[in-house]
C-alpha cells in the first residue's frame, strides 16, 4: 500500500520475554501441541478452543476518535473510544509481553499488488499465528518492507477493567488509524483478527475509488466471474467452494478498475454439520497444518464431531486457498458478469431466486437482510431477522453509502446480471418450515452463472416487486415462489407483508441520501 507510514511493532517487540518470528506451519503446530494449545485431528489437523468467545464480540469492537479520522468515520455504525483508552491498554500489553513469549508472523492482505497492506501479526498463541498465516496472503521475504503497513497485537491474556479502561468488558478490539494498530485482547476467537483487517481495508481502498465487499468470489471455465455477498451463514464459502468452478477467495474482495481482487489467502468456513456428501472441497481441506476451531473430537480416535454444536454453532476450519482443487492464485480475476445477494429468511417468504434491476440491486444492498445464524455473535442461539447495510455492515468504518454508491457504478459500468438467492426457510417460518436444500439452492446458482435462466419466463411477486423464474433447471417449480410452499396462505400473506414493513421501515434511514428511484425499488408499500 502506498503512501502509509507507522512507527511499526518495533517499539513494541523491544522488550518481549522472547520472539519466534514467521515460523512455518509445521513449527507452529509443534509449538501449539507443546504448549497445550491444542492437539491434531485423525488427517493432522490442529484443533483448538477458544473459551468463552466463540464469535464476534461486536460490542467490543471501536475506532479511536482522533483528529485525522472523526470526519470519516460512519460513527453510527462505529464506536468509538479516546486515544486515552488505546494508550493505556497498548502500555499493559507491552508490559504484558515482557514476561511472555509471543509469535510474530508477516503476511499481505490484497492479492493485488498494487493495493494490498503488509500486515505484522504479534499473537500469544502458536495457533493464532497459523491461523492468521492460513488465512492472509504469504510474504516472501524479498517481499517485504522494513516498517509494516498496519500492525495487529492480539494477546488473549490481556483482559480490560471496563471502570479503569473505558470499555464495555473485558474483551477489546481496537483500531487506531494513526498508529496503524490493531489491539486485541480478553478474546481468543480468531475471527477477530481476520475482520479487523478487513475493517481495516474497508477503511482505506474505498477512499481510493477500490470497492471493498464482503463477499466470495470465484470464476468459470469461461473465464466469467462471479460475486456472493451474505452475513455468516448464508452460504457464501459453501456455494462459491463448486468443484465446477474456480475459487478466488470465500469473504473478502476488493473491486477495482483492473477488476475483482481477494484480500485474503485462506478460508474461514463454517463446518456445524460439515459432511462429504453436501461440501467435498471443505471436507477435503481438513488436513495437515489446517485449524479446526471449536470442533469436538473423539479424544481416542481424534475424529472430528461436526454434528457436535456443544461448545457453539460457530465451529469453524481455516486453510489455505491452495486447499481447494483449482483456486486461483493469484487470486484475481475479470470484472464479474453476476452477483449475487444471499439471505437465510427466517420468514420463510422471500423466493429462492429472484433478478434484481440496478435498482432493486442498490436497494437490497442497502438492505442487507438475513438471518442471524446461531452462534456467529454472542447471545444468538436461533435465527433473528437483521439489516446490515452492505451484508458487512459491522465492518465498514465509512459510511454505508460509499460503498452503494460505488457497487452502483460498477454493476452499471459492467453491465452486470444480479440475482437475490434465499438459503433460508421454505414452507414456513423459522420451526415450522424448512431450510431450503442445498441441492437445489446449487442448482438456482448454477443456472443463473450459466445464464440458463435468460430466456425464462418471469413472474412478480406481488408483496416483493421482484422477479420470480417460472421455471429453473434441475428445481421444483412448485418451491419458486414461496407462496406455493406454505399450507396456510393466509399466514403467508401476514408474514410477507410483516416483512416487507421491516424493509420498508430500514430503508428510511436512507431517504434524502439515495435516489427516490432507489428507495421505492423494494417491497409495495400499502
Amino acid at each position: 500500500m502506498t503512501n502509509l507510514s507507522c512507527g511499526g511493532s518495533k517499539d513494541f517487540l523491544k522488550g518481549a520475554r522472547k520472539i519466534k518470528r514467521n515460523l512455518t506451519y509445521v513449527e507452529l503446530m509443534e509449538e501449539a501441541v507443546v504448549h497445550k494449545e491444542g492437539v491434531i485431528s485423525h488427517k493432522g489437523a490442529l484443533c483448538v478452543t477458544t473459551g468463552k468467545h466463540t464469535g464476534r464480540s461486536p460490542k467490543d469492537k471501536f475506532i479511536v476518535d482522533t483528529a485525522a479520522v472523526h470526519d470519516k468515520i460512519s460513527w453510527t455504525n462505529n464506536a468509538p473510544c479516546s486515544e486515552a483508552t488505546y494508550d493505556s491498554l497498548y502500555k499493559i500489553m507491552t508490559d504484558y509481553v515482557r514476561d511472555h513469549q509471543v509469535y510474530v508472523g508477516d503476511g499481505f492482505a490484497g492479492a493485488d499488488p498494487e493495493n494490498r497492506l503488509q500486515v505484522r501479526f504479534i499473537t500469544e498463541f502458536a495457533w493464532q499465528n497459523l491461523f492468521l498465516q492460513q488465512l492472509f496472503i504469504k510474504a516472501k521475504p524479498e517481499e517485504l518492507k522494513e516498517v509494516e503497513d498496519f500492525t495487529v497485537i492480539c494477546l488473549p491474556g490481556v483482559q480490560a477493567v471496563p471502570e479503569v479502561n473505558g470499555t464495555n468488558s473485558e474483551c477489546f478490539i481496537i483500531i487506531n488509524f494513526d498508529t496503524h494498530t490493531v489491539l486485541i485482547g480478553g478474546n481468543r476467537y480468531a475471527g477477530e483478527m481476520k475482520k479487523s483487517i478487513f475493517s481495516v481495508m474497508n477503511y482505506i481502498l474505498p477512499q481510493k475509488g477500490i470497492l471493498t465487499m464482503h463477499c466470495s468470489a470465484n470464476v468459470g471455465k469461461d473465464g466469467k466471474s462471479a460475486l456472493f455477498f451474505g452475513l455468516s451463514g448464508t452460504g457464501k464459502t459453501t456455494l462459491s467452494a463448486d468443484p465446477n468452478r474456480y475459487l478466488i477467495g470465500d469473504d473478502e474482495h476488493g473491486w477495482s478498475e483492473n477488476g475483482i481482487f481477494n484480500i485474503e489467502g485462506g478460508c474461514y468456513a463454517k463446518c456445524i454439520r460439515l459432511t462429504e456428501a453436501t461440501e467435498p472441497q471443505i471436507w477435503n481441506a481438513i488436513k495437515f497444518t489446517s485449524v479446526l476451531e471449536n470442533v469436538i473430537i473423539d479424544p481416542q480416535t481424534r475424529i472430528p464431531d461436526f454434528d457436535d454444536g456443544s461448545l457453539t454453532e460457530n465451529t469453524r476450519t481455516a486453510y489455505p486457498l491452495d486447499f481447494i482443487p483449482g483456486a486461483i492464485i493469484p487470486s484475481v480475476a475479470e470484472h464479474p458478469s453476476t452477483v449475487i445477494f444471499l439471505t437465510a429468511d427466517a420468514f420463510g417468504v422471500l423466493p429462492p431466486i429472484a433478478k434484481l434491476t440496478k435498482e432493486q440491486a442498490m436497494y437490497h444492498f442497502l438492505s442487507g437482510y438475513t438471518s442471524k445464524v446461531a452462534g456467529t455473535e454472542r447471545g444468538i442461539t436461533e435465527p433473528q431477522a437483521t439489516f446490515s447495510t452492505c451484508f458487512g455492515e459491522p465492518f465498514l468504518p465509512l459510511s454505508p453509502l460509499k460503498y452503494a454508491r460505488l457497487l452502483g457504478e460498477k454493476i452499471e459500468e459492467h453491465n452486470t446480471d444480479v440475482y437475490l438467492i434465499n438459503t433460508g426457510w421454505s414452507g414456513g417460518p423459522y420451526g415450522i418450515g424448512k431450510r431450503m436444500n442445498l441441492p437445489y439452492t446449487r442448482a438456482m446458482v448454477t443456472a443463473a452463472l450459466d445464464g440458463k435462466l435468460d430466456s425464462v419466463e418471469w413472474e412478480l411477486d406481488p408483496i416483493f416487486n421482484i422477479a420470480i423464474p417460472k421455471y429453473c433447471p434441475d428445481v421444483p417449480s412448485v418451491i419458486l415462489n414461496p407462496r406455493n410452499t406454505w399450507e396456510d396462505k393466509e399466514a403467508y400473506e401476514r408474514q410477507a407483508k410483516k416483512l416487507a414493513e421491516l424493509f420498508n421501515k430500514n430503508v428510511v434511514k436512507f431517504k434524502g441520501e439515495m435516489t427516490d428511484e432507489i428507495l421505492n425499488a423494494g417491497p409495495k408499500h400499502e
